[in-house]
């Protein structure tokens, strides 16, 4: 064989080889490598959602950051239901098949304010692994006045050598706070506490109202101003609830109302959240209203009511879970006694992108 017709074998059974190659390559990729398939997300898609804007669209893929809102423990040694409410809430949301990033307390987290009620919430908190945990102070957390030593109701003798100073105490000793109003922020998500200041025994004229004074309203204005970032939600946590637009309230609502949504009217995606109403999500009573913010009245997790304010259902037990995720914001209530999410508390909101 000539030394020409050598090089053009050897060149022929290189390119046989690489072509036999090839063709192994494609059976051994068909045999134990299916197709190619898009990527899956390893969050379950969550149901579609009754819309705030009546649209049905299934959520996109995990939300960033999610939280639970318990409003109105109530929590009192002489009302052990309250307690067993609680435990209800709180075991389910440990077992709960989501993320938790939080947990907000929107206010009367005890039925009295009393050490001993206190002690009660401590121990029923305890028993269980929790995300962090944030509160603000409702009217009832000021109620040690009305109780005397014997640990009993006595109006007569208000205010039963207490104080509304003592009660702001009893509230950051147990959570560790330097003040009565403060901000949390998880996964680039801030929310936002206010807390009532006073009760009768300071402002008799404040009845059940909330009362912020001066240097709880700069210090809201400077920190939504700091922690806003637009396109994205802000959220604000209150106990009572806000009387109708351009109005200040009065006993059983925000007192200084019209300060409180000036502050929030320059900007987009804050959502307000309320207790002290207590009303049953299930009751046909309006718990969402569009402002110039997204505002949501909770129920109660100690003492549900129906329209009347009267406690038919003894055995519901329910809170709100909110999800955030890129374009919306979802609002959902929960029935923990059943471990269900209610149909008739079930939202979600839009957000409005931020301009170029």
């Amino acid at each position: 064989m000539s030394r020409r017709a050598f090089i053009r074998w050897l060149l022929a059974i290189g390119a046989a080889l690489v072509g036999l190659s090839a063709i192994f390559s494609q059976m051994v990729k068909k045999k134990f490598i299916p197709d190619a398939q898009p990527a899956l997300s390893s969050v379950k898609p969550e149901p579609a959602q009754s819309v705030a804007q009546s649209s049905a669209e299934p959520l996109p893929t995990g939300p960033l950051m999610s939280y639970f809102i318990l409003s109105d423990l109530h929590i009192s040694i002489g009302d052990a239901l309250t307690g067993k409410k609680l435990r209800q809430a709180l075991d389910d949301i440990t077992h709960f098949d989501g993320p938790v990033d939080a947990i907000m307390l929107t206010g009367d987290l005890t039925d009295t304010g009393t050490e001993r009620d206190y002690k009660e919430l401590r121990t029923i908190v305890s028993e269980y692994k929790l995300p962090p945990v944030h509160a603000n102070m409702g009217n009832h957390d000021y109620y040690s006045i009305w109780i005397n030593k014997a640990n009993i109701w006595d109006q007569a003798a208000v205010p039963n050598g207490k104080s509304d100073a003592m009660s702001r105490e009893l509230f950051k000793k147990f959570f560790g706070y330097k003040t009565l109003y403060n901000d949390f922020t998880t996964k680039g998500h801030s929310i936002l506490l206010l807390s009532q200041e006073a009760y009768v025994q300071e402002k008799p004229e404040v009845g059940e109202g909330a009362w912020y004074s001066d240097e709880q309203l700069e210090w809201f204005k400077e920190r939504v101003k700091s922690l806003y970032q637009p396109g994205r939600p802000l959220f604000v946590m209150t106990h009572q609830p806000l009387p109708p637009s351009g109005t200040d309230g009065g006993s059983h609502q925000l007192i200084r109302a019209i300060k409180f949504r000036e502050t929030l009217k320059p900007y987009k995606n804050v959502f307000v959240f309320c207790g002290h109403r207590h009303q049953d999500f299930q009751n046909g009573t309006p718990h969402y209203v569009q402002e110039s913010f997204h505002y949501f009245h909770n129920a109660s997790v100690g003492r549900t009511l129906n329209r009347a304010y009267q406690q038919e259902a003894k055995n519901k037990v329910q809170g709100i879970y909110v999800q955030v995720f890129a374009d919306k914001v979802v609002v959902r209530g929960r029935e923990f006694s059943n471990r269900t999410f209610l149909d008739e508390a079930n939202w979600s909101v839009d957000l409005q992108k931020a301009q170029a």
